[in-house]
C-alpha cells in the first residue's frame, strides 16, 4: 500500500517559520561565507587556499629581503590573520548596513541580518583557527631558543 501527499501551494510551506526560498538563500550565503572565511574558492575544478604556494613563496621572498627571524609558516599565518581581520571589519560594516536598511518585511530583514551574522561567525572561526596554528608555530620556535621578532 502506498500513498502520496501533495501540497496545493508548496511555496507556502515553512520550515521552522522560514520559507523554502529563505532557507535556500541562507544556506547559500553560509556556504559562500565559509569558503571566503577559509580562503578557499572553487573555480573550474581547482581549489585555491589562502595559505597556498603563492603565499608561501611571497613570505619566503619577504623573509630573505627583510632578514626576518620568523619562519615562513609564521609569516604566512600572520598575513592570513591580517586578511581575515580586514574581512571581519568589512563584514561588520555589512552587518551595520543590513540592520539600518529598510526591507519589505521583517522576515526579509531578519534573514539578511542572520546571513551576515553567519558570515561573521565563519570568519571569526577561521580567525581562531589561524590564531591556533600561529600559537603552535610560535611555540615550536620557543623551545629551540630562536628569537621572535615582536615588532609588527
Amino acid at each position: 500500500m502506498s500513498f502520496s501527499i501533495g501540497f496545493p501551494n508548496a511555496a507556502a510551506v515553512t520550515i521552522g517559520g522560514k520559507s523554502a526560498a529563505t532557507l535556500k538563500a541562507l544556506s547559500e550565503a553560509e556556504d559562500q561565507a565559509a569558503d571566503e572565511a577559509l580562503g578557499t574558492t572553487q573555480t573550474s575544478g581547482k581549489v585555491r587556499t589562502g595559505t597556498g604556494m603563492g603565499a608561501g613563496a611571497e613570505a619566503t621572498d619577504q623573509a630573505q629581503e627583510g632578514g626576518s627571524t620568523q619562519s615562513v609558516a609564521v609569516q604566512v599565518l600572520l598575513k592570513r590573520m591580517q586578511e581575515l581581520q580586514q574581512q571581519l571589519r568589512e563584514q561588520q560594516q555589512q552587518l551595520a548596513a543590513a540592520q539600518a536598511r529598510d526591507y519589505a518585511t521583517e522576515e526579509a530583514k531578519t534573514s539578511a541580518v542572520m546571513a551576515v551574522q553567519g558570515q561573521i561567525a565563519d570568519t571569526s572561526g577561521a580567525l581562531l583557527e589561524v590564531t591556533g596554528h600561529l600559537v603552535t608555530e610560535l611555540s615550536k620556535g620557543s623551545g629551540s631558543g630562536s628569537v621572535v621578532n615582536t615588532t609588527a
